[in-house]
């Protein structure tokens, strides 16, 4: 039997899959089990950009486009986070691809070098991809921890102190998965003062949930001085329109984007011709839903942290945008004796019939900072409410004698 590359051997997943490929199975097996592991509107695809995708369709917009995108796209994503950020960026800058994910492993391609030592700095907890494709990728991994106490925003200090003249990335991912948390211009202001010092270094802004934000406003660290020219924005169709499938993502860098149009043209040659065309009614058409769906999610975000500070041993802040809630659960697992969040993880789906993630799912647990599960409030209210009451229940009746 031939052999896997050590590069295929080591790269890493997307736990949230995984767990959903198991709920399935056990609602398959007729077990009833409220999900939040998935971060994914549930809403559906407002009608107005349906209707975009069925007029390509049936205009015969069935076939390739350039690798870059159409230029309708191009110039309607530029403008939209132009508009957001403050900053001008031309339809030039701007690269479309088969979602916002594959420009991660195309920018960590593209600025570190396989095996030379290139190291990546990225957020812990964060989207295990960044850790995932840095590997694969032949790059260094570095962690940055963000502190519950700081809100979790990672200290410029610990920055300071991890970049080297090796280090070629800083990933920023703004507002936060899984912690939802938001980093202020402030925050943004002291980052980019450490960066000044470091020329070398890029940065990666993932800015998915940039519209998504219920406290305060979204900055950017393009927005600062000096920050534009090295900082690649990613941002897309998928969390905000509700249009995870449609595949649908943008970048924005004027040195990179002929760059990320070649990764494109040798990998999945464009984008879908279709879902091009309905992003582009999202950008450009009513805005009305979009909106309500954004106050729906502030609205869930209120009910499910108001929730689970209800259950027992579940300490939950409350996050400044995206749609995720990371409670403390240390208290919670000692309670029932589980000896980690995992262990609560799987209990939660196993006994109460409630799919969480647990921290081990995003990185390595920050030291000193306890156990977390990562909730997607991307579900009903009526869900939130009886998902949580399931937890409450469980965590009451399963309540334990400290062990000795």
């Amino acid at each position: 039997m031939p052999q896997l590359s050590q590069r295929a051997a080591s790269l890493g997943t997307e736990n949230a899959f995984v767990v959903l490929a198991e709920v399935d199975a056990l609602i398959r097996a007729g077990k009833d089990v409220i999900s939040f592991c998935i971060g994914q509107p549930d809403f559906a695809t407002p009608v107005h950009i349906q209707d975009a995708a069925v007029a390509a369709v049936r205009g015969g917009k069935h076939g390739y486009t350039p690798s870059a995108g159409i230029d309708e796209l191009r110039a309607a994503a530029a403008a939209s986070m132009s508009a957001l950020r403050g900053i001008p960026i031309s339809a030039d800058e701007v690269v479309v691809g088969a979602g916002a994910k594959p420009f991660i492993a195309y920018a960590m391609a593209s600025v570190t070098d396989y095996g030379a030592g290139d190291e990546v700095i990225f957020p812990v907890p964060g989207f295990p991809i960044y850790e995932s494709q840095c590997k694969a990728l032949g790059a260094m991994p570095v962690g940055l921890p963000l502190r519950e106490s700081r809100k979790f925003v990672f200290d410029p200090d610990e920055l300071a102190r991890r970049i080297t003249p090796k280090t070629r990335l800083l990933i920023l991912n703004t507002p936060h998965n899984p912690t939802g948390g938001l980093l202020t211009r402030a925050n943004l202001e002291a980052i980019a003062e450490v960066l000044r010092r470091h020329p070398q270094v890029w940065v990666y802004a993932d800015e998915i949930y940039s519209k998504l934000v219920y406290e305060g406003e979204f900055t950017s660290i393009a927005a600062l001085p000096g920050m534009q020219e090295r900082t690649i924005i990613s941002d897309g169709a998928s969390k905000t329109y509700a249009m995870t499938g449609w595949r649908i993502g943008f970048t924005a860098n004027k040195t990179l984007a002929p760059v990320f149009t070649r990764w494109i043209t040798n990998t999945e040659s464009c984008a879908t011709q279709v879902s091009q065309w309905a992003a582009l009614q999202a950008l450009t058409g009513p805005q009305a839903e979009a909106d309500a769906m954004r106050e729906r999610f502030r609205a869930r975000r209120d009910l499910i942290v108001r929730l689970l500070n209800d259950v027992p041993g579940f300490s939950c802040a409350s996050p400044g945008g995206a749609f995720y809630a990371w409670p403390n659960v240390n208290e919670a697992c000692t309670l029932i004796c589980a000896k980690d969040s995992e262990e609560l993880r799987k209990r939660l789906l196993h006994e109460a019939g409630v799919a969480v993630l647990a921290d081990i799912h995003f990185g390595p647990r920050v030291e000193g900072d306890g156990q977390h599960i990562r909730f997607s409030y991307a579900a009903s209210e009526s869900a939130i409410e009886a998902g949580v009451d399931r937890i409450a229940e469980f965590v009451k009746k399963n309540i334990r004698p400290p062990r000795k």
